[in-house]
Formats: C-alpha cells, structure tokens, sequence
C-alpha cells in the first residue's frame, strides 16, 4: 500500500481502525505497584487489538495512529504488523513519546486494582484531521473507532468527529463507546459519546456504561436512547448480548468460558461481531461470532488471543440453542478443532 498522494490511492481493505496503542507494563507476580519488582512488556489499545484480531481471522486490516519516535514506538509498529496488520499509515511524532502504562495483576475490577497512565502528551493524544492519512482511513469497508480516542484531547475529538460527519461515501463507521470516565471532564463524556454514537452505523455498547453515561436501564431503554445507528449491540455482562438492526432485535446468550483473565474481551467480541458482519453473516450469527472471539480472549492471560480457525467458529455458531447452551469453552479452546459436539462440556 502507499500513502495517499495526488495519483495514487490507498489500498481498499476490510476493516481500519484508529486509536492510541500503549506499551503496557504487565507485573510478573501479583501484589502493589510499589511492591512488584518487575513486569513483562505488552501492547494495550482497543483499536489496534481489533485490528489484531481482524488480521488472524483473514480479514485485510489496518491500524492508523501516531507513535512517538522512540524504541516504544518501534515496539508497537513492530508487534501490531506481526500480526498481519497494515502498520503503513502510523506516523512518527518526533516532539512527543509513545504513551505507557502499568498496571497490577488481577482482575480489572478488584478493589485493589491499580493502573498507572502515562500518556498525557503522547504522540497519538496529538492525532488531528491535519496530521494523519485521512485518505487510509477512509478506504476500509468498515472504520472502527472507540469513544477513548475522542476523549484524549481536542484534536483527537475534531478528527473523530470529522471521521463520523454524515458524508457520501464514508465508509460504515463502528464505534464502541468505551467510556473511561477518567479520561473525561465533568459530565463532557456523555453529551459527546452520545453525539458521536449517533452518527455511527454500528455501535457497541455496554447496559452498565450506558446506565452510567445515559440513565437508561436495559436494552429497550438504551435503545430508546440512541435510535440513530442502524445496527446498536448492548452487551450485557455474562448474561450475553442484544442487538437492534433496523426493526428486529435478538439475544444471544454468552458462553460458559473458564475464565483466565479478563482483559481484552471486549475488542474481541467487537471484531467477531464485525468479522461475520463482513461475511454478510444472520444477525443472530453476528453475535455468537463476538462471543466466540471474546470467549477465545477470556482463556488467555493478555489481551490478544489467536482466534478459533473461521470453520471452527462457523461450526459452533452454527450450533442449535440447546447445544449452544450447553457449551463450556476453557483454556485450548481454539485450537482444538474438534467437532461442535466435542468441544464444550455441560
């Protein structure tokens, strides 16, 4: 692919996505951050973790993003491209670092959890429509975009903003709300993601974030809330997903998964939905195909799992209820490949 000039266009790909990636810190035993002596060096960033996933599923995806001119910087280009994703778009910000953080071991949600941002002033926090290749990002099928870019400053809203204008042409713009109410001043967080969902045509949602950026509870009520996009997916917990497309609305049960770490199940349920959503795949299918990648990202320690080959997801989503309620996917899952009936447990 090459960037976008006066005679040459970028390469037309399935899915691209934007956002800021960040070196994480992961600790090598639980306990304080002040206390943890060492840590294992990752990637963390819900967009490039879409991408990620798209790639390994077959799909042609692009991440599109700035990183500073540092080994960091290097690190993620590196790590992103490995898995087969389009890295030709992310720029070098030579005056700002690649941002980083740390974090301790454990569930995200213990009361006892830390994470440690270093990322104000980072070179991505400095995205605008003036210094990214706005010609690759709008040629994807499907532009994936998260409410945590446009929450990192100004630029980064007017680019999102520019992305989700209601243009001929765009591409189908998904946007995963993604509230990080750290990130937000005040109550901005709900009057903008509000905006900027209701200019998307896929939008991903959690019940408990909407509850608390919006007040409605429940699906219908979420809905009600955003009548705009044409497909909306509130993901409820463990008790599974409901998804609106036009005029019908169906709910699909999640899977019974031996968790081993929760952390990067939401970009995964995100690109599974997307990816069966590429293959013009039965609404209902759409979402078992995210729960399936989130389940394939529950069984893993990190955020990024190798997913199941797509006639191994395709067997399983094609289970009927019963059986699909029968399913318990552990750690191995996904590389299993055995018959449908073989690989849960009731």
């Amino acid at each position: 692919m090459t960037t976008a000039g006066p005679c040459n266009a970028p390469d037309v790909v399935d899915v691209v996505a934007l956002g800021e990636s960040m070196v994480t810190f992961l600790p090598t035993r639980p306990g304080r951050l002040a206390d943890v002596p060492s840590f294992d060096r990752a990637i963390g960033g819900a967009e490039s973790n879409v991408a990620c996933v798209l790639a390994a599923a077959g799909h042609r995806a692009r991440w599109v993003s700035r990183v500073g001119a540092d080994g960091f910087g290097d690190h993620l280009v590196e790590t992103i491209g490995g898995y087969g994703v389009d890295v030709t778009s992310v720029r070098r910000d030579p005056a700002r670092p690649t941002g980083i953080y740390f974090r301790t071991a454990g569930d995200r949600s213990a009361d006892d959890h830390e994470v440690a941002y270093y990322r104000a002033g980072s070179a991505a926090s400095a995205m605008a429509p003036q210094n990214v290749d706005l010609a690759a990002l709008r040629a994807a099928r499907v532009l994936h975009l998260t409410g945590i870019t446009a929450a990192l400053s100004t630029q980064c809203l007017d680019l999102v903003r520019a992305l989700t204008a209601p243009v001929a042409g765009r591409p189908l713009v998904s946007f995963d709300v993604n509230h990080r109410p750290g990130l937000w001043r005040g109550d901005a967080g709900a009057r903008v993601l509000l905006e900027l969902a209701g200019r998307a045509d896929i939008v991903f949602v959690g019940e408990d974030e909407a509850a608390q950026l919006w007040g409605p509870a429940g699906p219908d009520a979420v809905r009600e809330a955003l009548p705009g996009p044409g497909v909306l997916v509130v993901k409820q917990g463990g008790a599974g997903a409901t998804v609106y497309a036009g005029d019908t609305a169906a709910f699909v049960p999640a899977l019974r998964v031996d968790v081993v770490a929760a952390v990067g199940a939401g970009d995964a349920f995100a690109a599974g939905f997307l990816s069966a959503t590429l293959r013009g795949l039965p609404v209902r299918d759409r979402l078992r195909h995210g729960h399936l990648m989130a389940a394939a990202a529950l069984t893993v320690p990190g955020d990024l799992a190798a997913p199941p080959s797509r006639d191994h997801a395709d067997r399983l989503a094609a289970l009927d209820e019963e059986s699909w309620g029968r399913l318990r996917l552990g750690p191995g899952w996904t590389q299993a490949d055995q018959a449908p009936e073989e690989v849960g447990t009731p």
